[in-house]
């Protein structure tokens, strides 16, 4: 699965929103991930639940299911949207 995602990705430019953001390993640890930020361009699939704690945190990881090349990032809702926003 990575491999087919990473033929896909292209590295960020300068000017990325999420330029100098730290990402954890798991929940509640200190452990932060190398990252490598990359143009929003692609849409993937995932899989997760609306499970959120008293703090606001997803309560269990999201989990990558497979690349959507037959959509657009206009195509897709975003985060914290309604599906009114994705229909247009």
């Amino acid at each position: 699965m990575a491999r087919q995602l990473g033929e896909h990705l292209t590295l960020a430019g300068p000017g990325h929103p999420w330029t100098g953001a730290k990402f954890s390993s798991a929940w509640g640890t200190r452990d932060v991930l190398d990252t490598t930020l990359v143009v929003p361009d692609l849409v993937a699939e995932i899989s997760t639940d609306t499970s959120i704690d008293r703090g606001g945190v997803y309560g269990h990881p999201i989990r990558y299911v497979c690349l959507r090349l037959d959509a657009t990032v206009d195509d897709a809702l975003r985060f914290g949207g309604d599906s009114a926003q994705a229909e247009g």
